[in-house]
């Protein structure tokens, strides 16, 4: 057996309504709260009415961080609190980390910056996810979208592990169906790139296989029933699985093209992984030497994981590339970019080229 490691948030709490909770657990870190939020900021204004806010709308820029790190310590805040889905959670997350930094973010951040470790500990940060999908609230990196370089690129560290990490799974009910089934596909995508990963081992794989199981059950239930509770815990819990087991394995080739595809278009994250799922399912199910645990995701699903994946595609109306004005002109840029993005390292297989090429045309 490889050795490994393994960390995650320092407490989970996980359960229906415990999002009453969070006023509480603000308190014991402090008097000054940052709240990061999304576009609708008013319907937790109630919650933590002293709070100082945020606002961050889709994917966090460089500049929404910069913007976000001024105004934390403006408030000299005692603790950064981030509510909404995986995009929040990150730029919570970010701004957290570089409030405490002697330098700016592009001497800490990836591919675009220097990439150095952070220097100096983030004050208390808590996630609390409102989508089930990126398992932000488990990670221990944020994704920033740099619009002067046209790619997302990630702060990465260990001291980035939330504080605390609350999953309501009611918060999600109102979750449209379109984000529910992008980001729920994003979930289950990664606890199977996770899972057959090259950095796998037997802590993220049990977390993983107990994630693809409640998506299999639950993931379309959600989509079709926001308010289905049972359904929505299992996602919550599939999320929050995949997170952990992305942060102590690794992910894989889906993810090695969101990051660029999201850094030139305007495109979801939840929305790319989904389309691009299935290709890459079928890509890597054709080469790997050891099947065993391509094995295992069939069995689990009582038929061929590829035409399974790729019938829920379908049914989960998720779009092609194409909606997202990809085109076939732009293919040869991503795969480039792909190849190089940290994602791909853990992919079970070296993916060609041309075999990259290939499953963008497949999903586009």
């Amino acid at each position: 057996m490889n050795r490994f490691e393994f960390a995650t948030a320092q407490r989970i709490v996980f359960g229906r309504g415990t999002v009453r909770e969070l006023p509480n657990l603000c308190a014991s870190f402090g008097q000054r709260t940052l709240l990061v939020t999304g576009s609708r900021p008013q319907q937790w204004e109630t919650r933590l009415p002293h709070a100082g806010i945020k606002s961050i709308r889709g994917e966090p820029t460089v500049e929404d961080i910069q913007s976000g790190v001024e105004l934390a310590k403006q408030l000299n805040a005692d603790v950064i609190v981030a509510i909404g889905g995986g995009s929040v959670v990150d730029a919570g997350k970010a701004i957290a980390a570089m409030s405490t930094q002697p330098g700016d973010l592009m001497r800490y951040i990836e591919v675009i910056g220097e990439g150095k470790p952070l220097e100096a500990s983030p004050p208390p940060f808590i996630a609390v996810p409102t989508t089930a999908g990126t398992g932000a609230e488990a990670t221990r990196n944020a994704v920033i979208a740099s619009e002067q370089h046209r790619v997302k690129a990630s702060l990465r560290h260990l001291s980035m592990l939330p504080c605390v990490a609350l999953i309501d799974p009611e918060l999600a009910v109102d979750v449209p169906p379109n984000v529910t089934a992008a980001s729920g596909m994003d979930a289950l995508t990664q606890c199977l790139e996770a899972f057959v990963c090259s950095r796998a081992q037997p802590m993220t794989d049990a977390l993983c296989l107990d994630g693809i199981q409640r998506a299999i059950r639950s993931l379309e239930r959600a989509f079709q029933n926001g308010h289905d509770l049972d359904a929505r815990e299992d996602m919550a819990l599939c999320a929050l699985n995949s997170g952990i087991a992305l942060a102590n394995a690794g992910l894989g080739a889906v993810h090695g093209f969101a990051a660029p595809i999201g850094g030139m278009f305007h495109a979801p994250h939840g929305a790319v992984c989904a389309a691009l799922l299935a290709p890459v399912w079928e890509a890597n199910a054709k080469r790997v030497s050891n099947r065993t645990k391509f094995d295992q995701i069939d069995a689990m699903l009582g038929s061929d994981a590829v035409s399974w994946l790729h019938a829920l595609t379908a049914r989960m109306q998720i779009p092609k590339l194409s909606a997202w004005g990809i085109q076939a002109a732009d293919l040869d840029e991503i795969a480039r970019k792909a190849a190089a993005a940290s994602s791909m390292k853990a992919n079970p297989i070296s993916l060609t080229h041309d075999e990259l090429v290939t499953i963008l045309k497949a999903a586009l």
